[in-house]
């Protein structure tokens, strides 16, 4: 093989060397912004080779004459044909030098083999349906042959019978064989003679009459391509020497062909086997207020079918516009989907749990709340119970929030007492602790006998429906009358036993810790007689006791656990907050895992401060635990901004009172102490000037309650609580006056003062005396002078005065000089005469009256 100038392709500068297949060269591309880059190619070519025992140019011609030695005869053999000389393989042709890039080569091989696996798949694919219906069509033609075939042999039974009794006959005579028979069977016997084989043995002989089968057209089966031909698959592959052979006779489909053919059966498919699907029947649910748009998705329908069927109704809507559960409900039934109503309040449903059964109820300790007057030893005697001294830690010795604490007897019994305030302004306080309680010990002053809180907590108890034991307590004072206490007891319904009612009493002393053995021993006696029981194997719910914003450990609450147990990592609800318990710390400073019946302890985890008497219940995971808060903090939020129905009466008594706002911002330490407070400044408020809570709430004072303050100009009172870093600053700064009180007595006197001050002074008229005008005399050029008879009382120089004339008021004036004889005096008393001179007045007549009176300004008090 030999190569030739003009099927180089010369590429830069030649390269050395003699037949090299490989010729190297350098092209410049060119690419935006005037960059140019040189590349060295390499052009490989294609080396002609041709088939084994085969040679180039005119060696083919000649191999009949190089072979000297002729051939041996064969006798059987046919003479030979002459062989014709193959033919050279044709020399392709080089390829013309292509202008592309290398990187525009590759991207048409690659879109080109793309275009080829796209083809080749598209073909197998339909190789695949083919030979899928072919299957079937086979499959159905044959159970249609043996249908026939079995209906045909039920039905001539009578060639079988012959044939079987006449086998002779068949023997002797054999069939005739067929047309087709007889041609499909000459070639053989031609062959048979050229092959030289032996002949094969006859057929055995038939032994029925065979029924001819029913003649069928056969189906087209898929024509396979032949070995030598050209097959579709394989040319479907692309080499490297196809892509630079520049082919372009058999082209084959672009992708964007392929992919509307695919797209096109898709159509086609769908459309012939699409059928009417019925209409599906769905349960809607439907709360009370629901969107159009809401309701037709839930209905699977569109929302232009709703809007229009609500025009039909009279009703003009969109589809954002709510509306109610009873139009819904049309709209469901017209559609034919079954409604199932729901309420907001439904998440609530079943949130408290089921009652216990009798057999898992086991018995749990008393929780005993001790309540009374304060400074009658309510905590000292809760001292001498635990052990502890807590009196000494409390601001004024005076207890402010509910304790909660647990003490063991020494038998081994278990009692939780709770410590309520005594002041009149935790009235909420001691409702709550009565209505959490199992036994109330009223605690009475030995010395002091029964005053307005114990009055009070005696009406909570009742109301409550708890039992009741009274503790006598200081009976260690010399002044002490138990026996007082009883009688007044009396007044308040109260029969302790002595006097043949059902009451316990005992006589305690805290300080000498005396009657303490007598009062344990009362207490288990009650608790006994009542079978306090519960299930601790259940989820939890207890009663919030006491709240707080902790700083280093977040909002904390005192939990009374009622139900069940709680436990670390139990998620809850508690009002209209929720959270996942971190840890449980019980009173005595340690943490626990769990807390049964009848165990306070404090829970941390809570998203925000509950309020104090909230319900505690753990539910089964966070999603409930938020959906329910939610709702609860909505429906807080509507009921705190709800307006009043405005009618005229209250709109004009709104303009008619000129009442004075107190503005105040409020926060405390527990929530008990807040709301206490909240509730005792609202109840000093009056009919000229009412307290306006800004806002209220547990923690340190923070910026956002300086601002707030600043705002409205308004006091921020914080109870056991200072401000923080940021807070301080930001407070000098706006000029915000902060007050910390400790004592709830020094805050309430402080703002009832300031409260008064902001209203005028109390003008309070004395008369001192009253004159009669007798005659009126000219004094100097303007003035005139009244000549005077004091009727009683005084006259002064200087008093207020006001001129009357049939007991009507002409002026109010000011005695400016008195005189008697020319006289000038100071005073003059009844029954005597004088002349005074008015001050801006001139209307006097004789017969005019003078009422001379004194004004005395006062404070206000609240």
């Amino acid at each position: 093989m030999s190569d030739s100038k003009e099927d180089k392709p010369v590429l830069g500068r030649k390269p050395l060397g003699i037949k090299r297949t490989v010729e190297s060269g350098q092209v410049q591309q060119q690419f935006s912004h005037g960059r140019k880059n040189t590349v060295v190619v390499e052009v490989k070519r294609r080396r002609v080779l041709g088939k084994p025992g085969e040679t180039t140019g005119a060696a083919p011609a000649a191999a009949p004459q190089a072979d000297p030695t002729p051939a041996a005869p064969r006798p059987a053999a046919p003479a030979p044909q002459q062989t014709r000389a193959p033919q050279p393989a044709p020399v392709r042709q080089a390829p013309p030098q292509s202008l592309m890039s290398r990187q525009e080569l590759q991207a048409k091989l690659l879109r080109e083999a793309e275009e080829a696996r796209m083809t080749a798949q598209e073909d197998a694919r339909r190789r695949e349906d083919a030979a899928r219906l072919a299957a079937i069509e086979e499959q159905k033609r044959r159970a249609e042959e043996s249908r026939t075939v079995a209906e045909t042999a039920d039905a001539t039974p009578a060639p079988v019978e012959q044939a079987s009794s006449e086998p002779v006959a068949q023997v002797a005579a054999p069939a005739q064989p067929t047309p087709v028979e007889a041609a499909s069977a000459a070639p053989d016997e031609q062959a048979q003679p050229a092959a030289g084989a032996v002949a094969a043995p006859a057929p055995p002989p038939r032994r029925f009459t065979p029924v001819s089968p029913i003649k069928r057209p056969e189906p087209a089966k898929p024509e396979r391509a032949k070995k030598g031909e050209d097959n579709r698959r394989q040319a479907g592959k692309l080499t490297v020497t196809k892509a630079l052979a520049d082919d372009d006779s058999a082209r084959a489909r672009s992708l964007a062909a392929l992919k509307r053919a695919r797209e096109k059966e898709r159509r086609a498919h769908y459309a012939g086997g699409s059928k009417t699907r019925e209409k599906q029947s769905r349960d809607v649910v439907v709360p009370e207020v629901i969107t159009v748009q809401e309701l037709a998705n839930r209905m699977a329908e569109k929302g232009a079918d709703l809007v229009k069927s609500l025009f039909k109704m009279g009703q003009a809507v969109t589809l954002n516009q709510p509306i109610d559960q009873d139009t819904a409900e049309l709209l469901v039934e017209e559609f034919g989907h079954r409604i199932q109503r729901v309420s907001d309040a439904d998440v609530e449903i079943g949130i408290t749990g089921e009652a216990d059964a009798v057999e898992t109820l086991k018995t749990r300790a008393p929780v005993v709340t001790i309540m009374g007057h304060v400074d009658h030893g309510k905590t000292s005697l809760l001292d001498a119970l635990r052990g502890t001294d807590v009196v000494a830690g409390e601001s004024g010795g005076i207890t402010q929030h509910i304790g909660a604490y647990q003490v063991t007897t020494k038998g081994g019994d278990v009692i939780t007492f709770l410590d309520t305030p005594g002041h009149e302004a935790f009235s909420e306080m001691r409702a709550r602790g009565a209505n959490v309680t199992d036994i109330v010990i009223l605690v009475v002053a030995a010395d002091d006998g029964l005053m307005p809180q114990t009055i009070e907590a005696i009406n909570h108890t009742k109301a409550a429906g708890v039992p009741m034991i009274v503790a006598i307590n200081k009976c260690d004072k010399p002044e002490a009358n138990p026996q007082k206490v009883r009688e007044r007891l009396l007044s308040e319904e109260i029969v302790v036993e002595d006097m043949g009612g059902d009451v316990q009493d005992v006589e305690v002393s805290a300080l000498k810790k005396t009657g303490l053995d007598e009062l344990i021993e009362k207490i288990l006696l009650q608790a006994e007689v009542m079978e306090l029981t519960a299930n601790p194997d259940r989820a939890a719910e207890g009663n919030v006791i006491e709240a707080q914003l902790d700083k280093g450990r977040g909002a904390v609450a005192t939990v009374l656990v009622r139900k069940g147990t709680l436990k670390v990592g139990d998620t809850f609800v508690i009002g209209a907050e929720s959270g996942k318990v971190r840890a449980l710390v019980n009173d005595k400073g340690q943490q626990v895992k769990s807390a049964g019946p009848s165990t306070p302890v404090e829970v941390l985890g809570l998203s925000g401060v509950p309020k104090a008497g909230d319900q505690l219940t753990v539910v089964e995971n966070e999603a409930r635990a938020r959906e329910v808060a939610a709702y609860r903090q909505e429906q807080i939020t509507l009921k705190r901004t709800a307006s009043i129905p405005t009618n005229f009466e209250s709109m004009f008594s709104a303009l008619s009172t000129t009442m004075i706002e107190y503005p105040v911002v409020i926060r405390g330490d527990v929530q008990g102490s807040v709301e206490a407070i909240v509730t005792a400044l609202n109840r000093i408020s009056t009919d000229e000037i009412k307290v306006r809570i800004l806002s209220s709430g547990v923690g340190a004072i923070t910026e956002s309650d300086v601002t707030l303050a600043a705002a409205s100009r308004a006091p921020l009172i914080g109870f056991n609580v200072r401000p923080n870093a940021k807070a301080r600053p930001l407070a000098v700064r706006e000029k915000i006056s902060l007050r910390y009180y400790d004592v709830i007595y020094d805050l309430l006197e402080e703002v009832r003062g300031e409260m008064a001050g902001q209203l005028a002074p109390e003008r309070i008229e004395t008369i001192v005396g009253r004159a009669e005008v007798l005659q009126v005399f000219p004094a100097g050029k303007k003035d005139k002078a009244a000549g005077l008879l004091v009727l009683d009382g005084i006259i002064r120089k200087g008093l207020n005065a006001r001129l009357t004339r049939s007991d009507v008021i002409v002026s109010k004036t000011v005695i400016h000089s008195l005189r008697r004889f020319k006289d000038d005096v100071s005073e003059v008393r009844a029954g005597m005469e004088c002349g005074a001179v008015l001050q801006d007045t001139n209307d006097i007549k004789p017969g005019d009256t003078l009422e001379l009176f004194e004004v005395e300004e006062r404070q206000r008090t609240l």
